[in-house]
């Protein structure tokens, strides 16, 4: 009996061990602890969130100093580039995270974004086409792409 309830304890802290790791999203293997956010990356989505995209931009840049791997926060930098008005200095940005991550459908929605601020709507539907092929059903930046595409063709341009 005793070693039937070490057994059952055994699988049991083993299951809630790998609970954090698997909610910790982000692609990150099972094997992989989750990375910790860099302060900097957390208090430039907060600017952004709270739409200093001018404010956010340095912080973002110590942040791919440090990581230069860091696909999201080249997304963040095309966003707030965008949003302070550059559509076309935040491409730049958009195309370093897909060439870091050529799945960061993040990137893809942002970027085609971009391309109908810059009046290329052959190439914003490109990047439709690739979210249509990465979200196999379906997802939220497929669809905001989707609509903004559909605005752009009724007569609604864009605006940061």
């Amino acid at each position: 009996m005793r070693a039937l309830f070490a057994a059952a304890a055994m699988t049991v802290t083993a299951l809630g061990l790998s609970l954090p790791v698997q909610a910790a999203g982000g692609g990150a293997s099972m094997e992989t602890p989750a990375k910790p956010v860099d302060p900097n990356f957390a208090r430039a989505k907060a600017m952004i969130e709270a739409r200093d995209y001018k404010g956010a931009l340095p912080l973002l840049q110590q942040v791919v100093t440090k990581d230069p791997k860091n696909a999201d926060a080249y997304n963040l930098m095309g966003f707030a580039t965008r949003k302070s008005g550059d559509p076309n200095g935040s491409l730049v940005y958009y195309q370093q995270a897909l060439a870091i991550d050529s799945r960061h459908i993040g990137a893809y929605e942002y970027l085609g974004e971009a391309y109908l601020m810059l009046g290329r709507l052959p190439e914003a539907e490109q990047q439709l086409a690739r979210l249509n092929s990465l979200c196999t059903f379906g997802c939220a930046e497929h669809r905001q792409l989707k609509a903004a595409i559909a605005d752009y063709k009724a007569g609604k341009r864009p605006t940061n």
